[in-house]
């Protein structure tokens, strides 16, 4: 369990290879050794990471997971569960896309809505019952802040997000009461294997930042974070524009 000073025994990172959940565990290990179940497809990633938390400190448990799998969700709460109580499950798998493609190809806009929005909720429903039994932990979701507002430029992500963002929302006011609770998380442009070749945008950030976010989010029962912290007065205003006005900005 959680102990006294906020640190955690057990960590479930689901999609365990991103480069924010990766940092997530860097950062808890760097107050004490803990249990990583890392939740990710059978790759050579998986195999690396795995070795490098192991060699930071952690004792790692891999477990499959592949967001295409429509299987995979339950299956995977099981392993996971299996060895004993989960304190902190980090959500954090998804795709950015072609958002050039997706303004025409149905078929590939409905796979981004399999992978960033059907697999996360089916994972948080799994997370949730399991955590309930137990009787603690917490859910940390990836949201994003392109959920905030769906812009013109990648609206397909921006919408699976938003929905992603409503999802663990209403999870965590579900939950209240019952010891488990849910931290959204919401960072902008983060400079990542994901958006490697990108230009930044404003307020670019990291996936250490994000990290440290979370843990100072778990700790502190916060139940939403924005990374960094200016992001939130950005997308009041930007959510609150005239969508006349809104249209017109080169975002």
């Amino acid at each position: 369990m959680i102990d006294a000073l906020g640190s955690v025994g057990s960590l479930l990172l689901v999609g365990g290879t991103s480069d924010i959940a990766v940092a997530t565990a860097r950062r808890y290990l760097a107050e004490r050794p803990l249990r990583v179940l890392l939740a990710a497809r059978d790759t050579p990633r998986r195999t690396a990471v795995a070795g490098e938390l192991r060699a930071a400190g952690a004792t790692v448990d891999v477990v499959d997971f592949d967001a295409d799998d429509p299987a995979a969700p339950a299956r995977m709460a099981d392993a996971a569960f299996a060895a004993g109580d989960v304190d902190v499950a980090v959500v954090a798998f998804g795709r950015l896309g072609d958002a050039d493609r997706l303004r025409a190809d149905s078929a590939a806009v409905a796979d981004l809505a399999r992978v960033n929005y059907v697999a996360p909720v089916a994972v948080g429903t799994e997370l949730a019952v399991r955590m309930r039994a137990q009787g603690h932990g917490v859910i940390v979701a990836l949201s994003s802040v392109a959920g905030e507002r769906a812009r013109a430029s990648n609206f397909v992500y921006g919408s699976t997000k938003a929905g992603v963002d409503a999802f663990y929302s209403g999870l965590g006011d579900s939950l209240r009461g019952s010891g488990v609770s849910v931290l959204v998380v919401r960072p902008g442009f983060v400079r990542s294997k994901m958006t490697a070749g990108l230009a930044d945008a404003p307020l670019a950030t990291t996936p250490e930042a994000v990290a440290e976010a979370i843990v100072i989010g778990v700790r502190t029962g916060r139940h939403t974070v924005w990374v960094p912290g200016a992001m939130r007065w950005v997308m009041t205003v930007l959510r609150h524009l005239p969508r006349p006005l809104f249209r017109r900005l080169p975002i």
